[in-house]
């Protein structure tokens, strides 16, 4: 189990100075974690337990190309005003289990920073800012994006007036056409956080 810390001086960057970023609309996967656990309990009867967040982070991780080593990656979950944290994760609660935490593994240091959408900005304006300043900080060598699929041409169009050179992988339910990027299955990190085993759906 990993352990979650919280940043120190040294830890905590000023500003994008990462290898890679994160960037995901936190209501939007805690929404999707909701219904697969929904779903597979009611398909392989037994009880899904919450995700396990710092495994859901390793696995979107592997998605965006990171590998084993020691580099940086900055997780920032996006989320609304009304949710206090992500019910459907362990650890959830933004303010005293992941904002300002992080956490180190085969893969790296995670540093993670929980943001809400205000009066001024919406999740959108927030999810497109955040990505425009990781296209644009030139020590992010990965970006790996989940938005809220509402939002999607928002994102694309802003990734092609972007002048960026890394990679950008983009995690969702089904395939999202026109972008310039890679994309992932989001289901399936959630499905390993949660511990559901392919064994288990291959009788289905």
């Amino acid at each position: 189990m990993r352990i979650f810390v919280p940043m120190n001086a040294q830890t905590a960057p000023a500003a994008v100075t990462c290898d890679n970023m994160i960037i995901a609309d936190a209501d939007y996967v805690d929404k999707v974690a909701f219904d697969l656990t929904v779903n597979f309990e009611r398909m392989i009867g037994r009880r899904i337990p919450k995700a396990d967040m710092a495994r859901w982070i390793d696995c979107v991780a592997l998605d965006g190309g990171v590998r084993e080593g020691k580099e940086q990656t900055q997780v920032v979950l996006i989320h609304s005003k009304k949710h206090t944290g992500m019910a459907n994760f362990t650890p959830g609660d933004y303010a005293t289990e992941l904002n300002g935490q992080a956490f180190s593994d085969n893969l790296g240091e995670f540093v993670i920073s929980a943001v809400s959408e205000e009066s001024i900005a919406s999740r959108e304006e927030l999810f497109v800012s955040t990505m425009q300043l990781g296209c644009a900080a030139k020590e992010v060598k990965r970006l790996i994006l989940i938005p809220d699929e509402q939002y999607f041409d928002s994102v694309r169009q802003a990734l092609r007036r972007a002048d960026s050179d890394r990679r950008i992988t983009l995690l969702a339910m089904q395939p999202m056409p026109g972008g310039q990027f890679g994309q992932e299955i989001l289901g399936y990190s959630l499905m390993s956080a949660l511990g559901i085993r392919s064994e288990e759906l291959n009788g289905l």
